[in-house]
């Protein structure tokens, strides 16, 4: 998967055609863009060709995607030890306000996320094609940031010669940067505490002496962190529970509290449910916003580090071999990954990677392996929640690549692992056999947070699905 859809020399660029560089912008373009689009990148090739036209060093990417964010830039230019980020609006004969927030966020988000943009000044540049010049006054936004130039098609080079004369930058390593990893910093540790707004896990839950609650959970996850992180092991831990049982709780004050603890565990919740992230980003966001008077741009870049879509995190894998920022990872919903010919066949007509032979079980744990010393991963399971195609081996899938690929990681499960709603009828014994398995009574979590006071609803559902008609009717007649 290509980072950019073009990247060259600016010599290169000014050399080349317009339809050559067109065409190889259309080539690397994963989602066949519609005609506006394409028409729009080249007026911007025809543009850049006349503005950058006597700039006799430099590079230019066209597309390019911050990693892990997904957020693609319409035009990078690295030019005498300074990064120029450019936003095109073709056409428009104004400045909107939301086109200079989108190039503001450009700027933050690889100024937080970017190692080789930390040390950089980053200068955002909003280029309206049919509006009128503004000024070259310059300022400063924040640290290395630059507030929004915003400038018409005739403007861009004016303004960069601008830029370089007044800030004398040493020049740097061009490929170095566009390869470089994600790397968040560590300033996310305020949002995460903001997530409970003061609330500490063991006040949500329960005291009750049969319980298996959130607090005991995360003292289990924990220990088998320290252990794997003393020992440089490699281990694995599949939480189980009850439906609203707060798997999904519980995961999240795993990655806080590892953040709490050490910064550079780069503890991260990551989940496939597109709808979940979002609420769950929006509510770090105004937590922030609300308390700590955090600007919302700011926030939102806070929480998007902390809990991320998981295929964001599989994706930015695809085209490196180095070991993530991560060494604590957590996988909501992990039943639901898919199997080898659904993450293959997607991975061809969407990423075009054409030689992708692994399930995303055996990606995702490769991903982790590669560190050289410990990683755990936390796997969070829903019993029969498998409802997509190519979701059908559920945790079966997990133990299979583990046997097969990685059996020297240690494995810890539940004691209800091995019920029919998470085995799918396999036999236990026989998908687990020859691995490191370690049995953990409190990676269950036994009581649903939405029936409080009545914990025998989620058996009676359980009793109801399996039609166990007889422990249905007790627990009926209990409530």
């Amino acid at each position: 998967m290509n980072i950019a859809y073009y990247s060259s020399s600016i010599n290169d660029f000014i050399d080349k055609s317009e339809y050559e560089i067109f065409g190889e912008i259309t080539l690397n373009d994963q989602f066949s863009s519609e005609d506006l689009q394409k028409n729009t990148w080249k007026k911007e090739i025809e543009i850049l060709k006349r503005e950058l036209s006597d700039f006799s060093e430099g590079h230019i990417l066209f597309e390019y995607t911050i990693p892990r964010i997904g957020n693609r830039i319409d035009n990078v230019i690295l030019y005498k030890g300074i990064v120029f980020l450019l936003e095109f609006k073709v056409g428009e004969s104004t400045y909107p306000s939301y086109a200079i927030d989108q190039v503001t966020d450009y700027a933050l988000d690889l100024s937080c996320f970017h190692k080789e943009s930390r040390n950089k000044l980053l200068v955002p540049i909003l280029v309206c094609t049919k509006a009128n010049n503004t000024s070259n006054d310059v300022s400063i936004m924040k640290e290395n940031i630059l507030n929004v130039h915003c400038c018409n098609a005739f403007g861009i080079c004016e303004y960069i010669k601008n830029i370089c004369k007044k800030f004398n930058k040493n020049d740097f390593d061009y490929n170095q940067w566009i390869d470089s990893i994600y790397m968040p910093t560590p300033t996310i540790i305020e949002a995460a505490q903001a997530l409970y707004m003061g609330h500490e896990v063991r006040e949500i839950s329960r005291s009750d002496a049969n319980a298996k609650n959130l607090n005991q959970t995360t003292k289990a996850i924990n220990d088998i962190i320290d252990y794997s992180k003393t020992h440089n092991k490699k281990s694995i831990c599949f939480i189980t529970g009850v439906p609203g049982a707060g798997k999904t709780l519980a995961g999240l004050n795993i990655a806080i509290e590892r953040q709490k603890i050490d910064k550079d565990e780069h503890a991260v919740f990551l989940s496939g449910n597109g709808p979940l992230v979002k609420v769950l980003q929006e509510a770090l966001c105004r937590d922030d916003v609300r308390r700590n008077g955090t600007k919302k741009s700011e926030a939102e870049r806070k929480a998007n580090e902390f809990i991320q879509i998981i295929h964001h995190f599989r994706d930015d894998a695809i085209s490196v071999d180095t070991p993530p920022i991560e060494r604590v990872t957590v996988f909501d919903e992990a039943q639901r990954a898919w199997d080898e010919p659904s993450l293959s066949d997607f991975m061809k007509r969407k990423k075009g990677v054409l030689d992708f032979n692994m399930s995303e079980p055996v990606f995702l744990i490769s991903i982790l392996n590669r560190h050289s010393g410990w990683a755990t991963i936390i796997c969070l399971i829903g019993g029969g929640q498998e409802i997509n195609k190519g979701e059908s081996l559920g945790i079966a899938g997990w133990f299979d690549s583990l046997k097969n690929n990685y059996s020297d990681w240690d494995i810890y499960v539940s004691d209800k692992i091995t019920e029919i709603e998470y085995t799918k009828n396999k036999n236990f014994k026989e998908i687990t056999e020859g691995l490191n398995l370690h049995i953990i009574k409190a990676l269950h979590l036994a009581v649903s947070l939405r029936s409080f006071r009545s914990e025998n609803v989620s058996k009676f559902v359980k009793a109801f699905l399996d039609v166990d008609k007889n422990t249905a009717k007790i627990l009926y007649q209990n409530f």
